[in-house]
C-alpha cells in the first residue's frame, strides 16, 4: 500500500521533472519574447507621450491613453509567450474570462464610463482650461481641477462643485474668460422730461472718460423703449475679463457710479416708479375737473 503511494508521487514528480526539461526552451525563448514586448512597450508608450505632447500639452488623456497602449503590448507579449509554452487553453479561457468580466463591468458602471468617455473627449476638444471662467449646466465659477470623471469648479460664492463630465458634455458650454476680455450692458431709465440727445452724450462722455474700459471698442448706447415711469435705454461697453470674476464687477460699479456723478451735475433725473390716477368714464381727466363738473348735494340731519 505505502508502495504504491511512494510509486504515484514518483512518477508524477518524475513526470513533471521531464516536461520542464523539455520544456526549458520554450520557457527560456517565452521569457525573452516578454521581455522584447517590455522593452517595445516603454519604447512605444515615450514616444506615443513625446508625440501627444507636441499637440496637446500635458494631459492627464495622454497619460492615459499611453498606458493603454503600453498595456495592451505587455498583454499580448504575455499571450505570444503562453502560446510558446503551448498554453492554448490557458489563453482561451483568459481571453473568454475577460469578455465575460468586461461585459458585467459595462452594465454595472455605464455611468461611470459614460463621464469617463466624456472626459477623454473634453481633454482632446479642450473647450476650457484650467483657470477659465466657464458656466455649465446653470453653474458658474473658476476651473479648478480637470479629471477623467469630473470637472472641479470654484464658484464666485467659495463653493467647489464637482461637475460630472456627461453633464458638461451634453450641456453648452459658456466661456468668458477665452478671448480675453467680456462686455457689459448697463440698462438705465431716465425722465420723460429730459433731454434725450443731451442724455446720451452726457452717457457715453461718462463711459468714455473710465480707464478700465477696452478703448479699441465702441461705447454703443441705444434706447429701448417706453417705461411706466421712464425712457429705457442700455449703454455696452467692454472691459478686460482674463482671471477674476471681479474685473467685470468694478468696471460695471464705477460705471453705475460715473452716470450717476454725471447725471446728478447735468440735471437728469433718474426717476422712482410712478403711478398716475386717472378719473372720468374715459379717463384722463383731472380730479379738480371731474369735482366741478359733479353736483354735490348736503344732507342736513334732523334737528339742525
Amino acid at each position: 500500500m505505502l508502495s504504491n503511494a511512494f510509486n504515484i508521487i514518483y512518477n508524477k514528480v518524475n513526470g513533471w521533472w521531464e516536461t520542464s526539461v523539455s520544456m526549458f526552451p520554450n520557457f527560456v525563448v517565452a521569457i525573452i519574447v516578454l521581455t522584447v514586448f517590455f522593452v517595445v512597450a516603454k519604447y512605444i508608450k515615450h514616444l506615443l507621450k513625446k508625440f501627444f505632447q507636441k499637440f496637446y500639452g500635458e494631459s492627464v488623456v495622454i497619460n492615459l491613453f499611453s498606458n493603454v497602449i503600453y498595456l495592451t503590448v505587455i498583454t499580448a507579449g504575455l499571450f505570444v509567450a503562453l502560446d510558446i509554452l503551448d498554453l492554448d487553453k490557458t489563453v482561451t479561457s483568459m481571453l473568454a474570462g475577460l469578455g465575460i468580466i468586461g461585459l458585467a463591468l459595462g452594465f454595472a458602471f455605464q455611468e461611470i464610463a459614460a463621464n469617463f468617455i466624456s472626459g477623454v473627449i473634453l481633454s482632446l476638444n479642450k473647450p476650457f482650461s484650467i483657470g477659465d471662467i466657464i458656466e455649465v449646466d446653470n453653474i458658474t465659477g473658476t476651473v479648478e481641477f480637470v479629471s477623467l470623471r469630473t470637472t472641479n469648479v470654484r464658484t464666485f460664492q467659495g463653493q467647489k462643485v464637482l461637475i460630472p463630465n456627461k453633464t458638461i458634455f451634453q450641456n453648452s458650454i459658456t466661456n468668458f474668460t477665452e478671448n480675453g476680455k467680456r462686455r457689459v450692458d448697463l440698462e438705465v431709465g431716465i425722465s420723460y422730461g429730459d433731454d434725450l440727445e443731451k442724455v446720451k452724450k452726457v452717457t457715453l462722455d461718462a463711459i468714455n472718460s473710465l480707464h478700465d474700459i477696452l478703448k479699441e471698442e465702441e461705447v454703443q448706447f441705444y434706447y429701448t423703449g417706453f417705461g411706466n415711469s421712464s425712457i429705457n435705454f442700455v449703454v455696452m461697453f467692454w472691459t478686460e475679463y482674463k482671471i477674476k470674476h471681479s474685473e467685470f464687477l468694478e468696471a460695471q460699479h464705477r460705471a453705475i457710479m460715473a452716470i450717476n456723478k454725471a447725471y446728478k451735475g447735468n440735471d437728469i433725473t433718474i426717476p422712482f416708479p410712478i403711478r398716475t390716477l386717472d378719473f372720468g368714464i374715459k379717463g384722463g381727466e383731472k380730479l379738480s375737473s371731474v369735482l366741478k363738473d359733479t353736483p354735490l348735494t348736503l344732507r342736513k340731519d334732523k334737528g339742525e
